[in-house]
């Protein structure tokens, strides 16, 4: 049976993941749960209670609805990229312009890649590619802890998008697939899970979550600024550790910064397994790769097959370089158009046209920028102390190897996702049943 249209709202017809989303305002979220599922070893105790304390948009009450179709299409969308990414001639384009780090091959894929997509009356669309996307951990934690409103949810609604029961398997499974693809038959030692000073990034937490996670599959982790690595001896180093694997969570993406020589050094000379990697972001993150991967022209000369270039086509958007040839015509057109730093992450410097002025219009073509054209963000009504708000919201897919393995939404205010917004922050995601 098709998925019901309900009522309409403003003479629109819509599903049940849209109704729900617009219209249930309940909040599923159990703390106490949640605690549970967050401090599951003596060493992450009170860590729930830092995280309200410290970072209290970092989790919404409330969970997000998505449609069976919107779901079965992120995923197709996700595969046929992945496809794409594998031909010789996309490769080929990208690397043109890669620098010389990214070029390196030493096997691994690149764990925990997110898919980020706005939901529109024609389907998800793809906004961006993160290679390395933070708050799988929490959101599966956050996912297992939801609790229905109503019987009706709990038996026709609350079906999950992917498995959070699983996920932890998943990752270290994706992990030691890393390891084996560069260091075949030996085993894994340290992993440095490395950021710059990771005890003030807001998903230190996270950091924790990861590090617990590990021991319990028994391997040795642990949390490092990429400041105090060393390379030496043809080895890196943390203190007197040696790391064998390092889960990357710079966005210094091509290590290019003095204070990650050592880590470049290390990767450069395959010392140490690095994921992800910066071949992966250049080819999978970089913004001047969704240029071509909704450009049909460019998947036609890619050799694309048709059903992939379609699709690609249909639910990522128009996205071209700013430059000065064409920086007039974007101007006027700006209204359209979301600008995006080429390397950028997390919303940082990036605009929607209509919000700009001259003197960042100026930056902007003073940099490197694309201009992808823009899809509004649909939106989640929250309840408050106060009346019920709608916020927007933004859908991730966290996936390795182009599969989709678990799906989780960002609830904000303002032009990009911030975990400022109060009643926002990461909302697990739900999948509305086409037979209710």
């Amino acid at each position: 049976m098709n998925a019901p249209v309900h009522p309409p709202l403003g003479g629109e017809a819509i599903s049940l993941a849209q109704a729900l989303n617009r219209r249930c305002a309940c909040r599923t979220l159990d703390t106490d749960r949640l605690r549970r599922h967050l401090e599951t070893d003596p060493s992450l105790a009170g860590l729930a209670d830092e995280i309200t304390r410290t970072r209290p948009h970092l989790v919404s009450s409330t969970a997000v609805f998505l449609s069976p179709e919107d779901l079965v299409k992120i995923g197709e969308l996700i595969a046929a990229i992945e496809r794409v990414v594998a031909l010789p001639g996309y490769r080929a384009a990208v690397m043109a312009a890669a620098p010389a780090i990214a070029k390196l091959e030493f096997g691994p894929q690149g764990v925990l890649f997110g898919f980020d997509f706005h939901l529109s009356a024609s389907g998800p669309k793809l906004i961006e590619i993160n290679t390395n996307a933070g708050g799988a951990l929490v959101n599966a934690a956050l996912a297992r802890a939801q609790a229905a409103c109503c019987e009706e949810a709990e038996r026709d609604i609350f079906v999950h998008a992917g498995d959070p029961w699983r996920f932890e398997e998943q990752i270290y499974a994706m992990f030691e697939q890393e390891w084996r693809s560069q260091r075949r038959g030996l085993p894994l030692g340290c992993i440095a899970i490395v950021d710059d000073q990771p005890g003030e990034q807001y998903l230190h937490p996270e950091f924790r979550l990861f590090e617990r996670l590990f021991a319990r599959f028994g391997a040795r982790s642990l949390i490092a600024d990429a400041r105090a690595l060393e390379y030496r001896d043809g080895r890196l180093w943390h203190a007197d550790t040696a790391i064998d694997l390092v889960y990357n969570r710079l966005t210094d993406f091509y290590f290019e910064e003095s204070g990650h020589s050592a880590l470049r050094a290390a990767y450069e000379a395959g010392a140490t397994v690095v994921t992800p990697h910066p071949r992966a972001h250049a080819l999978y993150a970089n913004k001047r790769n969704l240029e071509w991967l909704g450009n049909a022209a460019a998947l036609q000369a890619f050799d694309v097959p048709d059903d992939d270039r379609a699709l690609l086509l249909e639910h990522i958007p128009a996205t071209e370089p700013v430059t000065e040839d064409n920086a007039q015509r974007l101007w006027s057109q700006r209204r359209g158009y979301f600008f995006k730093p080429v390397s950028g992450y997390g919303g940082k410097a990036a605009y929607r046209g209509d919000k700009l002025t001259h003197r960042v219009w100026s930056e902007i073509r003073a940099q490197q920028y694309v201009a992808q054209a823009l899809v509004l963000p649909s939106g989640r009504i929250v309840a408050g102390d106060g009346p019920a708000i709608e916020l927007k919201l933004d859908v991730r897919a966290y996936a390795y190897a182009g599969t989709v393995q678990l799906v989780a939404a960002r609830l904000y205010q303002g032009q990009t996702t911030n975990f400022r917004t109060p009643g926002g922050g990461f909302a697990p995601v739900f999948v509305a049943r086409p037979d209710i």
